[in-house]
Order: structure tokens, then sequence, then C-alpha cells
């Protein structure tokens, strides 16, 4: 059979939806933001709306600024923001109620921690011969250092933690706690036995149908009524538990969502293999519906970062809450926006390294690494 000649027309019209094509920049606005009238005069609107708030962050912000000095009265005769405030405010701002002259162990401990969670968090280090001693040392180091009462350290009860450190310490144990029981929870959900399968229902529904601040009050103050006399449980870590339980319910959801997305002749593949059902969960179906739902994950964790916040009802002062209190200084009261902005910032910073993290996770994965 003869070969059908190519139209000479086929090559400009492959060469005008060329994906990869790229157009000069008054192309490119022509394309994008001035395509019509209607559009045109949308972008210029959105543009005089953009740059007279850029012009007001930046006049407020920046120029008539001020950023250090130790009397708030400079503060309120000038026109623009008081970063002086943080400045001045920020070491309760960030450690909360713990002892002020201990505020070293806390630097330390963060210090310890990051390091600890960037190493965990490298694929070239994912050896559990490696990962189990450092996280064993680390628990340890962090402990030492945030309670104390041994080597010379002065001891420093949970009630007096706060600030940043208990919020990453919060968000650590809602994470290590709440993921293996999201995954339990997803897979009983799915499982074969009716049994394990309503446990899981139930579990599921009942948790996450109730707002967090209830379960965080019957972590506080309506589980210890349980307990055996003389048997009590520490209040940190009955909240930490409460949020994890709480956070993994959600999750479960989005793994289960996973779960059903693998086609089923994964699991006949499996099955011809003779693999067992956790030897199919484990190796094939398990992996694959986290690199699926990996998007969906990555949002629960954040928000799970934002839900520490909700300590404040129960007593415990987070950055957060922190926060709060030191703006009550009837001197420095008035630039609570401006400290604000600064928790705000500490949040983001946290919340867009774990965005970028996620992202580079989906290129090692598409890329074949992990």
């Amino acid at each position: 059979m003869s070969s059908v000649p190519s139209s000479p027309l086929a090559a400009p019209a492959a060469a005008a939806y060329d994906p990869d094509a790229r157009l000069s920049a008054p192309a490119w606005l022509r394309a994008n933001l001035f395509s019509s009238v209607w559009q045109s005069l949308l972008t210029l609107v959105v543009a005089v709306v953009l740059i007279r708030f850029f012009w007001f962050v930046l006049d407020w912000g920046v120029v008539n600024a001020v950023f250090y000095t130790t009397d708030p009265d400079v503060c309120r005769a000038a026109t623009g923001a008081c970063w002086a405030v943080i400045v001045e405010k920020h070491r309760p701002m960030l450690f909360g109620l713990y002892p002020y002259d201990e505020h070293w162990r806390l630097v330390l401990m963060m210090a310890v921690y990051l390091g600890t969670v960037i190493l965990s968090l490298w694929p070239r280090c994912w050896n559990l011969r490696f990962l189990v001693p450092l996280w064993i040392v680390s628990s340890l180091s962090i402990g030492i250092l945030m309670f104390g009462g041994v080597l010379g350290l002065r001891y420093v009860p949970t009630s007096e933690w706060g600030g940043l450190p208990l919020t990453m310490l919060l968000f650590t144990g809602t994470v290590l706690i709440g993921m293996p029981v999201a995954v339990l929870l997803a897979l009983g959900r799915r499982a074969p036995l009716p049994v394990a399968r309503g446990v899981s229902v139930v579990f599921i529904e009942a948790l996450r149908g109730v707002p967090l601040i209830t379960i965080l009050f019957v972590a506080v103050n309506v589980f210890p009524l349980f307990l055996p006399a003389g048997v009590e449980v520490n209040k940190l870590l009955r909240i930490t538990v409460g949020i994890a339980i709480f956070f993994a319910c959600y999750q479960a959801e989005v793994i289960r969502g996973g779960l059903q997305a693998i086609p089923t002749g994964q699991y006949e593949a499996a099955a011809s293999l003779s693999l067992s059902y956790w030897q199919t969960t484990r190796r094939i179906i398990l992996p694959q519906a986290l690199r699926i739902s990996l998007p969906a994950i990555t949002n629960h964790i954040i928000a799970a970062m934002k839900n520490t916040s909700f300590v404040i009802i129960i007593g415990l002062f987070d950055i957060l809450t922190a926060t709060t209190a030191v703006m009550q200084d009837p001197l420095w009261r008035k630039f609570y926006i401006e400290a604000y902005l600064f928790v705000a910032a500490v949040y983001l910073f946290f919340g867009y390294a774990l965005s970028l993290y996620a992202r580079q996770v989906e290129k090692w994965i598409a890329s074949g690494r992990i």
C-alpha cells in the first residue's frame, strides 16, 4: 500500500498548536491579558488595585515603619507599622511561659528537632537502621532539654511549655501517631472481616462528626474520670493523642480513596504470585495508594499543624496563644496587627515548606527515585 502524501499545510498547522512554542512578551500579554476590550478593562482595573495595595503595604510596612525602639511612644507617633513590637516581645511570643533564663534550651531543642526532621525527609536517610537510632537519640535529647531535672538543668513541667516549641511538638506527635492509625483505619474500612470493617466505620464516623474542641475537652476533663485512683496521664500527652485521633479519622478517608483507585488487576497479579493479604498490602497496594493520595495527605498534614492552635481552650500556650497573651501589655497592645502578622508568617513558612517538600516528593516519584 502506497503511503499517503503529506499536505503542505500539515507542518504549519502542527507548529501552530505546538505546546512547547514560546510567545514573545508582547504576544503573551496580548493573548492572555488584552485579547478583548472587556479583558483589557479588567486587566487595567486589577492592575490599579494591585498597585495601590502594594504601595500601601510598602508605605505602611517599610517606608514609614519603625523597626527598632524600646519606647512604644515612638511607634505611636509613627504613621507606619511598628515592627519593634516583635523585637521587644519575640521571646515570650516564641517561647510562651517557659522560664526566661532557660530559653537557650528551647533554641537548642528546636535545632535538634529541625535537624532530625530534615534528615528524616532526605531519601538517602530512609533506612530504619539509621532513622530509628536517630529518633531515639533526638527524642531523649529533646526530652532532657524540655523537662530538665538532670545534668544540672532546672526541671520545667509541661504546664510551663509554650510558644513555637510546643506547636512543633504537638504537630509532630499528631503526625507520628495519627498516620499509622489512619492507615489501619483505612485498611480496616476495606477489610473483608465484617467486625474490623464495622469498628473502623463507627470509629471514623463518630470522631469525624464531632468538633476538635469536643475531643480536646474529653481528653482533658472526661478521660481522667475513667482512670483508677492515683493514676494520672500527662495533659500534654492526652491532648496530643486527641488531636492525632481526630487527624487520623480524616486522613483515613483520604487513604481509602487512594486504595479504591488501585485497579483490581493489581490484586489479581498479587494473588497469582501467591502473596498473602499483608504482603500484597505492604508491598503493592499501600505504596501506590499513598502516592495517589499524596496531595490530599499533604493538605491534611498542613491543616493538622494549624489545628494545634486549638489548645488555647485548655490553657496551653502555643505560639498563637502566647502572642495573644503578650499583646495584653497596655504599652504595646495597639500594635497587635504586626504581632499577628509575625505569627501568620511563621505558620506560612512551615506550611509552604511542607507544600514544597510534597512537590519534590512527587517529582522523585515521577522520576523513579522513590
